[in-house]
């Protein structure tokens, strides 16, 4: 069997070195072969650079330079799809996700599991911009999506290679991953992992990135469970507004017949309609939207990124 560990860079010159060796002590403990693809994400402080001399000492190192900085799900994407193991991990490379967490990750596949997802139980963040909005948006991703983890944004995770590359990643859907295997009938496990503190650099997230998830999750509600009838969304929707907007309009009808009064001024009635238009209007464009983007990369393998140049990368 042979193991892929890929690993976003953006801006982590500080941390790369060390995580290198961490992360070469314990492949080598292993008795499989390996290959650790960095993927550098548009980095500017010289990660890029850090990132080439290791792969010049090491051929198991395999490097993908963006042009320009295209976000972790195109990263995570690009790692997948040049990634030549059995088995693909995923990791922050922050040093935050720690390697020793991978032989427990590949002890609890082997038991049957298609993907197996890290829990950081104890984690190593600010409380209330960090650990309280993850619980949160963690709890409405398991209740939405049926997937029940702990925690959907743990990087640290196990992918069996021909499940992962069935699927096609873009926007920031690399924390919906486990959700959107579940669709292929995928076996899904989490174990505890260890979290450490930042040692160094600068963190990526913060707490905008919750209300963007959160908007994520409405796609890949629709994506998992609508895309093939979508006339039950539309026409759920259709028909609630629908119902909010004939009551109130029977109102004004009859009013209009059994007084003779003018409703033409009427705030309700110009409210009703103008929300009820716009709301149903919005909504269908964004889904429609959505599936126009789905097509674009699926029918014409097209990838939300752009390479510049790869090293050790056939």
């Amino acid at each position: 069997m042979k193991i892929s560990v890929v690993v976003p860079i953006y801006n982590e010159k500080d941390n790369i070195e060390e995580l290198y060796k961490e992360l070469k002590e314990v492949l080598e403990s292993l008795p499989h072969q390996y290959e650790i693809i960095f993927v550098n994400d548009g980095s500017t402080d010289g990660s890029g650079e850090l990132l080439n001399q290791l792969a010049h000492q090491d051929t198991s190192v395999k490097v993908i330079h963006f042009r320009k900085n295209f976000g972790q799900t195109a990263a995570i994407s690009a790692g997948f799809y040049y990634a030549t193991g059995d088995v693909i991990f995923t990791m922050d490379g922050d040093l935050q996700n720690d390697p020793k967490d991978i032989p427990k990750l590949l002890e609890k596949m082997e038991e049957g599991y298609d993907i197996v997802s890290g829990w950081r139980k104890d984690r190593k963040d600010p409380y209330w911009t960090r650990v309280f909005p993850s619980k949160v948006a963690n709890a409405i991703i398991s209740a939405v999506t049926g997937v029940k983890l702990h925690d959907y944004g743990c990087s640290l995770k196990a992918y069996k290679s021909f499940i992962i590359k069935e699927l096609h990643l873009y926007g920031e859907q690399h924390r919906f991953i486990p959700a959107l295997a579940s669709e292929l009938g995928c076996k899904i496990a989490e174990i505890p992992v260890n979290h450490r503190p930042r040692k160094a650099g600068k963190s990526k997230y913060g707490l905008s990135r919750t209300f963007k998830v959160l908007l994520d999750l409405i796609v890949i509600k629709f994506l998992l469970f609508y895309k093939a009838k979508p006339m039950r969304i539309f026409g759920g929707i259709g028909s609630i507004l629908f119902l909010f907007g004939i009551f109130p309009l029977s109102y004004l009808i009859l009013y209009k017949i059994f007084t003779g009064a003018s409703i033409g001024t009427r705030p309700l009635l110009t409210i009703s309609t103008l929300l009820t238009l716009a709301g149903l209007q919005l909504i269908c464009l964004g889904i429609l939207g959505e599936l126009i983007i789905r097509l674009y990369f699926e029918n014409y393998d097209k990838r939300p990124y752009y390479i510049r140049e790869t090293v050790n990368i056939q």
